[in-house]
């Protein structure tokens, strides 16, 4: 072998030595710890909400698991719009949210200018929790069933009036269903929050109400107002008498209000999974369970497929009705 051939040898050797010297630390090093500083559970809804109430309960469980505090962050406003768009924004890798139907699946139809898209923006990690609905009417409406409501609507169209939280919210949408599987005209009111328009049902101004059970629970307890059927695909736990609207002839008229967990759209999948891991053992805590169960609501406690999935179908279906019905957020 020739001394330029034994030179060449040499120093092709020692190149892939000190490739490979310079490359091993890269291979082994670790990756960052996440989190590696305080998490933000942003709730866009006030203190006392039940969003805000079951993040409370959530935040606990992720700061002993994770191994830093996480933090709930109330953002209110524009139903929720504000604290979401908040979520789909924040790039600091650290910051998710605790969200329900409105920000996720009927917003998009409702407001024309969102400043976030959910399915472009959002990353979903779990669905938390779901509440069947009830139909409540003053009881000087001398009607005792489902039935008896709907006859009554049809004798006297455009009398009877119903009250909700707001334009495109699930009572609303739960309603305007109603109407269109029976044919029935009732005029709707909008209110900013439930307790107005509980006071208001109690005192006869409006005819009817449909909103979550721990809701009107009390007055239905006593006799301010009478309960005629539940949106939920079997009779709540809390109101055994009561039928779906299923059983009272309204095929296919389910509905629910929901929470879930989102977190941006940047963040990486491991964490989600992750998160989606904790936010399922949380779920199965007694505290977590007693809070909900107190709330009306179900755990449903899913991973992010199947939210996903959820969210597809409802964005779909109500989506489709507040653009028939030209609904928008103004009423």
């Amino acid at each position: 072998m020739t001394q330029s051939r034994r030179s060449l040898l040499a120093l092709g050797a020692g190149v892939a030595t000190l490739g490979a010297t310079l490359g091993a630390p890269r291979l082994l090093r670790a990756q960052p710890a996440w989190p590696d500083r305080p998490l933000r559970l942003v709730v866009p809804f006030p203190a006392g909400s039940t969003p805000d109430i079951l993040g409370r309960v959530l935040a606990p469980h992720y700061t002993a698991a994770l191994g830093q505090p996480c933090v709930v962050d109330n953002r209110a406003g524009a139903g929720g719009n504000i604290g979401t768009d908040m979520v789909a924004k924040a790039t600091d890798g650290h910051t998710f949210g605790l969200t329900i139907n409105g920000p996720l699946a009927t917003a998009p139809a409702l407001y024309p200018n969102l400043p976030y898209d959910p399915a472009r923006d959002l990353a979903p990690i779990s669905w938390l929790a779901r509440a069947g609905q009830v139909l409540v009417v003053n009881p000087a409406l001398g009607v005792k069933s489902f039935a008896d409501f709907v006859a009554k609507a049809r004798a006297e169209p455009g009398m009877l009036t119903f009250g909700s939280v707001g334009a495109g919210s699930g009572g609303h949408l739960a309603m305007e269903d109603i109407k269109a599987r029976t044919g029935i005209a009732l005029e709707h009111v909008p209110y900013r929050g439930f307790p107005q328009a509980v006071l208001d049902l109690v005192a006869g101004r409006i005819s009817a109400i449909i909103l979550t059970v721990a809701g009107i629970l009390p007055q239905l307890r006593e006799g301010q107002a009478v309960a005629l059927a539940v949106t939920s695909e079997k009779r709540l736990p809390q109101l055994p008498a009561v039928p779906t609207l299923v059983e009272s002839g309204l095929e296919g008229a389910t509905s629910y209000a929901w929470n879930a967990l989102v977190a941006p759209a940047s963040m990486p999948a491991e964490r989600i999974e992750r998160l989606a891991k904790e936010t399922k053992a949380a779920l199965a805590s007694p505290q977590a369970k007693q809070t909900l169960d107190t709330s009306g609501f179900e755990i449903v406690g899913s991973g992010p497929a199947e939210l996903r999935a959820m969210v597809e179908q409802e964005a779909e279906r109500w989506g489709g009705m507040i653009r028939k019905l030209g609904i928008t957020a103004d009423g």
